[in-house]
């Protein structure tokens, strides 16, 4: 279940990133007025009375003029502002300040909603959000991990009685993994972090798919479990290897998502229709929930004063639908301990 929910909602933000990124010319960018400010702050490297030193040096990082010592700071580097990045974003905010005094709605540039940078950082309430969910992911892993070592009863190797242990700890570490780069990514996205981040979601989703038909179909054999992980792992691995070093498809890679999450969705759905497990409300509650946040994806809005819009909104319902997620998994280690034990007596 929490791979269930958890996987639909990343492939959803996926579809939007990808739909976003697609994009090739928005309202904002189209502008007459803002193509002229980008030609003239690509010129003068100012817009206003704002200018930007880093404008002053070539594309190896050596100064137009002036001594040495101007040479651009190492963290503009780390952080990859360019003059291009700069001279787009402060054209954008002068000319969506024009457009607020004359009363206008925001519009997007480049497939982007016009966000408030904070501390140089792009989307600061996705970044909040997703360091939150990652925060969550590990102590969930750790609650779990007390569990199953310090609360419940060991096999005579010292081994956990549950039998998906080693699997859970597995989804815990891609899961951290994904909320690392999604925070990074809406950070400061360029290429890098556009394929760190979809490559960390993909690899998340498709074990969430392997997890999923191992603990539904309760496959506990070892020989069934890697004829069931060998493939899907084979297909995940090339997939990867495509975006990352073929060609950043977008538009495929959505659809690979799509059907893997779609196919968690039905067997997780199933699972908790015909299980007698005193969790499955759990199950329920996560999909009811999660199929809440998908719609803010669908209902796309400019961002409030910014900083929050739609997609940091999908965020922050991760939040709590994570605290659900473990808490089923806790419960199902229960479930299943206590049941091997009866058995054993």
């Amino acid at each position: 279940m929490n791979k269930m929910g958890g996987s639909n909602l990343i492939l959803l933000s996926f579809a939007l990133c990808f739909l976003v990124t697609s994009l090739g010319a928005s309202e904002g960018d189209a502008d007459p007025i803002y193509k002229v400010c980008l030609e003239e702050c690509e010129k003068s490297g100012c817009v206003g009375g704002k200018c930007f030193q880093h404008c002053n040096f070539s594309s190896d990082g050596k100064p137009i003029d002036g001594p040495w010592y101007l040479q651009e700071p190492l963290y503009q580097k780390w952080k990859q502002w360019d003059c291009g990045s700069d001279c787009r974003y402060h054209c954008m905010v002068a000319r969506e300040e024009e457009r607020r005094k004359l009363g206008g709605k925001p519009v997007k540039y480049h497939g982007k909603w016009p966000f408030k940078r904070v501390y140089a950082i792009q989307e600061p309430a996705a970044v909040a959000f997703s360091a939150i969910s990652l925060a969550l992911q590990f102590h969930g892993w750790i609650t779990f991990f007390i569990l199953l070592n310090y609360k419940f009863p060991l096999r005579p190797d010292k081994r956990p009685y549950y039998e998906y242990t080693g699997l859970w700890h597995i989804y815990a570490i891609l899961a951290m993994n994904f909320w690392f780069w999604s925070a990074v990514c809406h950070s400061r996205d360029f290429e890098l972090t556009e394929k760190l981040d979809y490559s960390a979601a993909v690899a998340l989703i498709g074990f969430s798919f392997i997890l999923t038909i191992l603990r539904a179909f309760n496959v506990r054999d070892e020989a069934s479990r890697v004829m069931v992980a060998a493939p899907l792992i084979a297909f995940v691995t090339t997939h990867i290897l495509y975006l990352n070093f073929y060609k950043l498809d977008y538009g495929l890679n959505m659809k690979v998502c799509m059907v893997m999450g779609v196919a968690q969705l039905l067997i997780w759905g199933i699972w908790a229709s015909v299980t007698s497990h005193p969790a499955r409300w759990k199950v329920w509650l996560f999909n009811v929930g999660g199929t809440l946040a998908v719609l803010l994806e669908v209902y796309d809005f400019p961002p409030y004063k910014g900083i929050l819009d739609a997609h940091a909104l999908w965020h922050a319902a991760n939040i709590p639908l994570a605290y659900v997620c473990w808490s089923f998994v806790r419960d199902d280690a229960e479930f299943r301990t206590l049941t091997l034990l009866k058995k054993m007596k």
